[in-house]
C-alpha cells in the first residue's frame, strides 16, 4: 500500500504507507517535545495563569462564585493540566507548522507555496478562536450565574469548571480554522463557493451538531459556538470565491 509524494519534476510520486507512518511518528514526537517545552514556565506560572483565566470569566457573576476543590491532590493535578493545556497554546505556530508540513509532500510544487502561509493562518485563526471564548465567557457566565441568583449559591468545582473553560476554548480555536479549511479545499480544487452556497442548510444543521459535541453540554454553550461558526462559514464562502479558480 502506498501514499503519495512529490518526485523531483514537482509532480507526484508513490511513497511506502510504512514511511509515512514513521514521518507521522517523528511530527508527533516534534510536536509533543515543542508543547513540552513551552509548558513548563507555565508550569512555574500556573497560579497567575490560573488567576488569569478562572477569576476573569468570573468577574461579572452575581452572586460571587466560590471556586473549590475536594480532593488533597487535586491541586497538583490542576496544575499539570493549566501547564500543559496552555503549553499546546503556546506551541500552536509550530504545531501547525509541522502538521502542514506534513501534508505537503502530497501537493504539487505549485501548492506548495502555501504550506507556510496557510500554517500561520491556521495558528493565527487558533489563537483568535481562543481569545474570542476568553472575551465572551464573562458574558455567558454571567448569565448562567444570575440564571439562578438568590434561589442557589454557586460553589464552581475547581477541576469540573477548568474542563468547562478549557473544553469551550479549545472548541473555539479549533473551529476557527473553518475559514483555512474552506481555502486549503478551494484551492486544491476540491470544493468551490457555489459547492458551499448550495449545501448551507444542510451546514447550519452540521454546525449545530458540532457545536453541541464540542461545547459542555448546556444550550448557551452550543449556541455561544454555533452563531460564529455560521459567520465562519460565510465568511469561508467568500474565501472559496477569491481562493478557487476564476470562470
Amino acid at each position: 500500500m502506498t501514499e503519495i509524494a512529490e518526485d523531483g519534476d514537482g509532480g507526484n510520486k508513490e511513497m511506502p504507507l510504512t514511511a509515512h507512518i514513521g514521518e507521522l511518528r517523528y511530527v508527533l514526537i516534534r510536536c509533543g517535545c515543542a508543547i513540552i517545552v513551552c509548558s513548563i514556565p507555565c508550569g512555574i506560572y500556573w497560579k497567575d495563569i490560573f488567576d488569569v483565566i478562572v477569576f476573569h470569566s468570573l468577574k461579572l457573576c452575581e452572586p460571587a462564585v466560590h471556586v473549590i476543590y475536594t480532593a488533597p491532590a487535586e491541586t497538583v493535578m490542576l496544575s499539570v493540566k493549566v501547564a500543559f493545556i496552555c503549553g499546546f497554546i503556546l506551541a500552536s505556530p509550530i504545531v501547525f507548522q509541522q502538521v502542514w508540513g506534513f501534508i505537503s509532500p502530497a501537493l504539487y510544487k505549485k501548492e506548495k507555496i502555501w504550506v507556510l502561509p496557510t500554517a500561520l493562518a491556521s495558528t493565527v485563526c487558533f489563537l483568535s478562536g481562543v481569545v474570542f471564548s476568553y472575551y465572551l465567557l464573562p458574558l455567558a457566565l454571567k448569565f448562567l450565574t444570575e440564571f439562578a441568583a438568590g434561589t442557589l449559591e454557586p460553589f464552581f468545582k475547581v477541576d469540573e469548571y477548568l474542563d468547562f473553560l478549557l473544553k469551550l476554548s479549545l472548541a473555539f480555536g479549533f473551529a476557527f480554522q473553518l475559514p483555512v479549511v474552506a481555502f486549503v479545499l478551494s484551492k486544491l480544487g476540491w470544493i468551490n463557493y457555489k459547492f458551499l452556497l448550495r449545501n448551507f442548510r444542510y451546514a447550519i444543521v452540521i454546525i449545530f451538531i458540532v457545536a453541541a459535541i464540542l461545547t459542555p453540554p448546556d444550550v448557551l454553550s452550543q449556541i455561544m459556538l454555533a452563531i460564529p461558526l455560521l459567520v465562519l462559514y460565510a465568511l469561508s464562502i467568500l474565501i472559496s470565491f477569491l481562493a478557487g479558480p476564476k470562470e
